[in-house]
């Protein structure tokens, strides 16, 4: 379907919320490339503007709002909106009634459709009971991240029912894709000259579980691993419960594999785990972070910590914070209690005033903040492989990059302050850590790593 020239042929994209969000909108980027449409940057030249929005929470829908807003602002008069994502599926009233100029409305499960929106004269939607998508066959894409990385999402929706998330009802049951799909994408991704493929899921480790199989990652994980080449495979996001003995053999296995964990755990007081219908207790995730700090020495692990849960009280909250100093954790996420409406945990007694929920969020922040920081200073005088990304924003005499404890967006940088021996972009290195910053590294860039038929193992040296 090509472009109506006469309805100009410049699209802009705007994609929030998740990375699986961001694979989404780089297959419709695909898709209007290969018709024949030109993507822009600048919102006031668009002829079309496509948001792909988020309704996770309600500050998620919040900010989907407001860029509405903002791009209605910003574009032409002529110009036509159309809004896709999460946020249509179940809101899309809420959209309608506050901009009823939309052009076009796509739920998330309908992306195909994008290009009869595009080519529609009328305003309408598109909004099936299909409530997530899944790449199949030849569907186009257009990589939106530097050349040097990329995410492959192999399933969408949950099986798990958390009491506090509305993802199930968003995005539906759990769907995974085959694995002769994910080999297919991963090496069209290594193809382009991909280095680092992140697999994404709402939850990795269920990965193929509809099969009743058990296994079913780590089985992949060893097919992908059967492909020659250099590059990094990151894993998010594993529950404390799906860090197995098979799985960690699986990482140890094989250096190309980041010893990096996103590992959700959101609180550690085993009441309020049973209360948010979390499939583990304090017990178990003690057990799981001492296995993994015992079996991967070298691991990182990220979390994601909730404060304000319904009936959490000071002491279950002191429990949380003496539990990140007793077991120092590298990188944490920390969030307040979102009320969601279909939520099983809105319904809860208990609820607590928001000033409280700020509170206990601003004392845990201050404490991860300081751990993070003890953690990162036993990097210092140690070197570690860099993929060298860019110029720093802050400064353009200083580049940064990552280091396999560092996932992009989410986890700090190392910033290169002295990179007189840095000949290329998106390329390893070998750099000396000298300082810490906050949650960043700072660094001297030492020397290449030369390409090898095989990865040599990640150690910090």
């Amino acid at each position: 379907m090509r472009p109506n020239l006469e309805q100009g042929n410049k699209i802009h994209f705007t994609s929030l919320g998740c990375a699986r969000n961001l694979v989404d909108t780089e297959i419709m980027l695909g898709l209007v490339i290969k018709a024949g449409y030109e993507a822009t940057g600048s919102p006031e030249e668009a002829d079309f503007l496509v948001i792909n929005t988020c309704g996770f929470l309600e500050s998620a829908r919040q900010e989907s709002l407001d860029t509405i807003e903002d791009l209605f602002e910003e574009k032409k008069e002529e110009a036509k909106l159309i809004v896709a994502g999460c946020m249509v599926q179940k809101h899309s009233d809420v959209l309608k009634n506050a901009f009823p100029k939309i052009h076009y409305m796509l739920g998330p499960g309908d992306l195909e459709k994008f290009l009869e929106a595009l080519s529609s004269n009328d305003e309408g939607q598109e909004i099936t009971s299909a409530r997530s998508y899944l790449q199949w066959g030849e569907v186009p894409r257009m990589l939106a991240t530097p050349k040097h990385y990329a995410y492959l999402k192999i399933a969408e929706g949950c099986a798990k029912r958390c009491s506090f998330c509305i993802i199930p009802t968003i995005k539906g049951p759990l769907k995974s894709k085959p694995q002769e799909q994910v080999l297919k994408e991963f090496k069209s991704l290594l193809a382009q000259g991909v280095q680092e493929v992140i697999l994404i899921a709402q939850d990795l480790g269920d990965y193929g579980r509809e099969s009743k199989e058990k296994g079913v990652l780590e089985a992949l994980l060893r097919e992908m691993l059967e492909i020659e080449g250099n590059f990094w495979i990151r894993l998010l996001y594993l529950y404390p419960d799906e860090v197995t003995e098979e799985l960690i053999d699986v990482i140890n296995s094989d250096p190309r594999i980041l010893p990096y964990l996103d590992m959700p755990i959101q609180h550690i007081n085993s009441s309020i785990l049973k209360a948010m219908r979390r499939k583990t207790n304090k017990e178990h995730i003690i057990q799981t972070y001492e296995l993994l700090r015992e079996r991967i020495p070298d691991s990182v692990i990220r979390t994601s910590l909730m404060v304000g849960f319904p009936g959490e009280t000071d002491e279950q909250f002191q429990e949380l914070v003496s539990f990140i100093q007793e077991y120092p954790l590298d990188n944490i996420g920390v969030f307040t209690f979102s009320q969601e409406e279909g939520a099983h945990a809105s319904k809860l007694p208990g609820h607590l005033p928001e000033e409280v929920k700020q509170e206990r969020y601003d004392i845990l922040m201050q404490k991860q903040m300081e751990m993070v920081q003890e953690r990162n200073a036993r990097y210092i005088g140690r070197t570690l492989q860099v993929m060298i990304e860019g110029v720093h924003p802050d400064s353009d005499l200083l580049l940064q990059g990552r280091f396999y404890g560092q996932c992009p967006d989410i986890d700090g940088c190392v910033i290169i302050n002295d990179h007189s021996q840095v000949e290329a972009l998106g390329q390893l290195y070998e750099v000396e850590i000298t300082d810490v910053m906050d949650c960043d590294l700072l660094g001297t860039a030492i020397r290449p790593i030369a390409p090898k038929p095989k990865a040599s193992k990640l150690t910090i040296l």
